[in-house]
């Protein structure tokens, strides 16, 4: 029996304001959920990067919890069973049972189930001259494996903030069927403004599939000052919708056969000369 696809889904993309206070934070979230669902009726909701903690390296260890027992994994769960949609869990700072500390974001179903977590495969260690110095490392342990999850019949990769730059896990994701890439990120003031938009529609254009990405709201007295501007981005490298700096909620109707016209108009994936080079990479 054929598996029913529907090409058509509601995105909300939470753009969430973040203090110090954890139990704050994941009342806040849990707010901002119950309200995008009863306004928008989204069947996915997606959270920022770190929406439950402070956003740095000595914030990490003290917010890590564990998964999924832990209280955001708790509430999380609660929250999707009971509005009964998938939650893409931004990240949180997770502690393994072996003391490691990794950035890892939780997905859960419509019935309350953890059915994937990511853990970020690339740590963000940068050094800009006159900019921004951050060191993901310091703290954290990096996550060694991909991570997909299917909602309808379509195919979702998970990246993390920094993973958006490489370009090479997005490609395993697009030769693995994904339709749409969603990346929790808090890019800053620095990076922001120069690559934000660029990258998102780089990763959408080089596979021919929808880039979605959550972030922080922008807090200009906070440490780590979060650029915003949550973003959906086309196959066609189009922005569809884009947050501004402050907290919002973003609400994106997507159209999944608009994957298939592009891939199908400009056929690049069957066109590359792989008698030349290798990118045929799966996970």
């Amino acid at each position: 029996m054929s598996k029913v696809v529907n090409n058509l889904m509601r995105l909300a993309l939470l753009q969430l304001n973040v203090s110090k206070d954890k139990l704050v934070n994941l009342q806040h979230a849990s707010q901002k959920i119950r309200e995008a669902v009863k306004e928008h009726k989204p069947r996915i909701v997606t959270l920022p990067e770190c929406f439950n903690s402070p956003y740095g390296t000595k914030y990490f260890r003290e917010y890590a919890e564990s998964i999924p027992s832990g209280e955001t994994s708790q509430t999380l769960s609660q929250l999707a069973k009971e509005m009964g949609i998938y939650i893409v869990g931004g990240s949180i700072p997770e502690l393994d049972s072996d003391d490691k500390i990794y950035n890892t974001c939780t997905i859960w179903s419509p019935e309350g189930n953890l059915i994937a977590k990511h853990r970020k495969m690339h740590l963000f260690d940068i050094d800009v001259k006159g900019g921004i110095r951050f060191k993901e490392s310091e703290t954290l342990s990096a996550g060694n494996e991909f991570t997909i999850i299917e909602v309808d019949g379509h195919k979702i990769g998970i990246g993390i903030c920094y993973d958006i730059r490489f370009e090479e896990m997005a490609k395993v994701y697009r030769n693995e069927g994904c339709k749409m890439l969603i990346y929790p990120a808090a890019f800053n003031m620095t990076t922001g403004p120069m690559h934000w938009e660029l990258l998102q529609r780089s990763r959408a254009n080089d596979n021919q599939l929808y880039v979605v990405t959550t972030s922080p709201a922008r807090d200009e007295k906070g440490e780590y000052v979060a650029y915003g501007h949550s973003m959906v981005v086309d196959p066609w490298a189009k922005v569809v919708k884009s947050a501004k700096e402050g907290e919002e909620t973003v609400v994106a109707d997507i159209d999944f056969s608009l994957v298939e016209q592009v891939r199908q108009q400009i056929p690049v994936y069957s066109q590359r000369r792989l008698d030349l080079y290798s990118t045929n990479k799966k996970c």
